[in-house]
């Protein structure tokens, strides 16, 4: 394998902007989310290396925009949330994909995360709650947040969960999974109750960041997380105490450009001065993932740039040039090979109005050279 990647863009991406790109377990078939109302399906294609992926063919409609998916154990089962306030099972070996619902919350559902070593489903949503699923059994527990929710993560062993004034909660999975055992109840309302209260999360902290979470991303050793705001900064902490003087936050996503800034009119009414200053032009870091080899992590921000950095040394190991549009989700497959980077329209521009331009939504992926997105050694 090269040195260095091809980014290559894919053929028959969703109509509108995309929300969350998903690699499966076995790293063959990757899914893409978006406000269209679908998930669209891509597979592997090996014998066709100019186009590592290719569209299946299959684009499974829902009621309502996607906000997120994710895969269950295997292949065969995606779940997604979004705006019908629903967390929706699908069957990928049935004809139509069929759908069930697992539990609805009482606002839309924004975030959507797997456990395989737990068997737990976790998803937040808007109405300040985290639903707790057990889909083995069909159980569910409902867990109050104190505040919105913005992004989850998980470990093998925890889920982080970012949300307004700051807050981030961190949660055992073990304890997760034997309280919805003991008091969780189905989606048709079988079983003792589904509203629990008396949940305390095994961390309770604030973020470093003084602006809005927008992703949240765990380290592969389940060591630590990333967080990243609509500020254009970066937070890297850790888990145990005695590490948290290694705890920082960098700026990122940010570009300088020089503008002309005219001054206040004088006193005798004549016109103010026109002068030429640079000033930072800050957007919003939409994604974060870990490489699950290297322990590296991509940010992909609102000015349509990819860069790769070491969380050891806090040093950028690689940036991408810049894509068309906003890049709003990403992540890496679980081998380690592939970066899947969804681009969209982010409206960072002011132009919210506008509708979405054919070619303006894309999906990119990137095989990856060997030693790409390896860390440095610090200087």
């Amino acid at each position: 394998m090269s040195s260095s990647s091809t980014p290559h863009d894919l053929a028959e991406p969703p109509t509108d902007a995309i929300s969350s790109l998903r690699f499966s377990p076995s790293n063959n078939t990757f899914a893409a989310a978006s406000w269209d109302r679908t998930i669209s399906l891509y597979n592997r294609t090996p014998e066709t290396p100019d186009t590592p992926f290719t569209f299946s063919g299959t684009r499974i409609t829902c009621r309502a925009p996607i906000l997120d998916i994710c895969w269950g154990f295997d292949d065969n089962t995606l779940y997604s949330v979004g705006l019908d306030y629903d967390v929706r099972s699908h069957d990928l070996q049935t004809p139509e994909s069929e759908q069930s619902v697992l539990s609805t919350h009482e606002a839309a559902s924004n975030k959507i995360a797997y456990s395989a070593q737990h068997d737990l489903l976790l998803s937040t949503s808007w109405d300040s709650t985290l639903h707790v699923h057990k889909p083995a059994t069909g159980m569910f527990m409902r867990v109050p947040l104190p505040t919105k929710p913005f992004a989850l993560s998980l470990t093998a062993t925890r889920v982080v969960i970012a949300m307004a004034e700051r807050k981030l909660w961190v949660y055992d999975l073990l304890s997760l999974a034997t309280l919805v055992d003991q008091a969780g109840r189905t989606a048709n309302g079988t079983g003792p109750n589904h509203d629990v209260t008396e949940i305390v999360p095994w961390q309770q902290r604030e973020s470093n960041l003084k602006f809005m979470t927008r992703a949240v991303a765990c380290m592969p050793d389940g060591q630590g997380f990333a967080t990243s705001s609509i500020e254009g900064r970066v937070g890297v902490e850790f888990f145990d105490p005695g590490e948290q003087a290694k705890t920082y936050a960098f700026k990122c996503h940010r570009q300088t450009q020089t503008t002309s800034i005219t001054s206040e009119p004088g006193a005798d009414g004549e016109a103010g001065e026109q002068e030429e200053r640079e000033v930072d032009i800050v957007y919003p870091v939409n994604a974060l993932a870990f490489h699950p080899v290297h322990g590296t992590f991509a940010t992909g921000g609102g000015d349509g740039v990819v860069s790769v950095w070491d969380a050891q040394t806090k040093r950028r190991v690689k940036q991408y040039p810049k894509l068309g549009a906003s890049v709003a989700a990403m992540e890496f497959s679980g081998d380690g090979k592939f970066l899947a980077i969804g681009v969209s329209p982010g409206f960072e521009d002011g132009k919210e109005d506008e509708e979405i331009q054919q070619g303006q939504v894309k999906i990119v992926v990137r095989e990856l050279g060997e030693n790409e997105v390896k860390g440095r050694p610090a200087k």
